[in-house]
């Protein structure tokens, strides 16, 4: 970075300066459903990472970007790693996940309470092949009923590997959120910030766009649909203040697309409504938002059509 770029970030603050500033990549791991996305989100400040009670919601490496005072942290949060891999979508998603492994500054191992599961032993077999810094990080600490028994359960997951840091909180709640932060910062190199003040993530609009209506498909549809389903951008169009979005929900089967249209239109249309009004309050514009559904069978088990749909971009 030039020192003009540098002048131009710090303005004319003395107290920031390249010199005794932090940046770094942290890497958000852990197995599906224990509240990684939910994490960054409040780490943010707000809603970046799509989030639903079904696990494996997050399928896509997504970078959150946290700039304080003189740190700025890269979180990069990722889908959950899971033993199971019955579809191409599964491997994949495993994929992405252990790529963030790779060529980051920290590590944050994301857990339960106290809940270990299979899928926790096989993040924990991942991060002993790196030499990277790791943050274990218990989160939903505000569902236990009794807080003595937390004590002990640290104990115990602190004799697993040696974790940098141990720290519990709740990520929901903002509970002990900024001293992460500060920890965070103490992990990461002494460097220039890569990315503007005001930038909170290097993924696009159309791809953030697409991630909320897929949240709110899963959210309407409780059970009635299972992860079968992911959703493609059109057409993404600016009109003034107006962004006009048109976009398609794939699904495998004729049943499925008859459940997310709903009788007369009407599911279809709540999820559209819901859609928008998180993509007005993200993208800061009015929305139009037309959706469509369309039956492609197989698609979550075919690695050519995944990667055309922007899965396994690791």
């Amino acid at each position: 970075m030039s020192e003009q770029l540098i002048e131009n970030f710090f303005g004319n603050d003395q107290n920031v300066n390249a010199e005794n500033y932090r940046c770094g990549f942290v890497a958000i791991v852990g197995r599906p459903n224990v509240g990684k996305s939910t994490l960054l989100n409040h780490l943010l400040g707000q809603k970046l990472s799509i989030t639903s009670r079904k696990p494996q919601t997050t399928r896509h490496k997504i970078l959150g970007i946290v700039t304080e005072n003189n740190i700025q942290a890269i979180y990069v949060d990722t889908p959950g790693m899971h033993k199971r891999e019955p579809r191409a979508i599964n491997r994949l998603m495993n994929q992405a996940a252990q790529s963030a492994l790779k060529d980051v500054d920290l590590i944050l191992f994301v857990v339960d309470a106290l809940k270990w599961t299979p899928d926790d032993d096989l993040v924990l077999e991942k991060l002993a092949r790196v030499d990277t810094p790791v943050i274990l990080v218990v989160n939903k600490v505000d569902t236990l009923s009794d807080k003595k028994v937390l004590l002990p359960h640290l104990e115990t997951l602190n004799k697993k590997r040696h974790f940098s840091e141990v720290i519990p909180l709740s990520a929901l709640r903002g509970h002990n959120l900024p001293t992460l932060h500060e920890l965070v910062g103490r992990y990461l190199p002494y460097a220039p910030p890569m990315y503007g003040e005001d930038q909170i993530t290097d993924r696009s609009q159309r791809f953030l766009a697409a991630e909320m209506i897929r949240e709110k498909i899963m959210r309407q549809m409780g059970d009635e649909v299972p992860y079968d389903l992911t959703v493609q951008i059109e057409s993404f169009k600016t009109e003034g203040r107006l962004y006009r979005i048109d976009a398609t929900i794939l699904v495998e089967r004729d049943g499925q697309k008859a459940i997310v249209i709903g009788e007369g239109g009407q599911k279809l249309k709540t999820i559209g409504q819901a859609a928008r009004l998180d993509m007005e309050k993200l993208f800061e514009h009015k929305v139009m938002l037309t959706l469509w559904v369309k039956v492609k069978g197989g698609w979550s088990d075919d690695e050519r059509a995944l990667k055309s749909l922007g899965y396994g971009d690791v």
